[in-house]
């Protein structure tokens, strides 16, 4: 089958990289990555890893509440925050 590619150009790059390296044509080269493509895409996908957060001590409390935001406010800033 014949058919135009056109190809971003670090694509291309690469495939005249690798046709070099390994002293391949065009075609072959072309139709081995696509093969090789092909069965990765087809592959299951690995199970992710679940991600993680690590937790830390932060130190005390600093507040005793915050259910009360005025008199939080006041505790911070003194009377004067209104």
């Amino acid at each position: 089958m014949r058919t135009t590619l056109t190809l971003d150009d670090d694509v291309a790059a690469e495939l005249e990289r690798l046709r070099k390296a390994r002293d391949l044509g065009r075609k072959r080269l072309v139709n081995e990555a696509l093969r090789l493509g092909f069965r990765q895409m087809a592959e299951a996908p690995k199970p992710k890893k679940p991600f993680r957060t690590k937790s830390f001590h932060t130190g005390g409390v600093l507040v005793k509440s915050i259910d009360n935001v005025a008199e939080l406010l006041a505790e911070i800033e003194g009377e004067t925050f209104r």
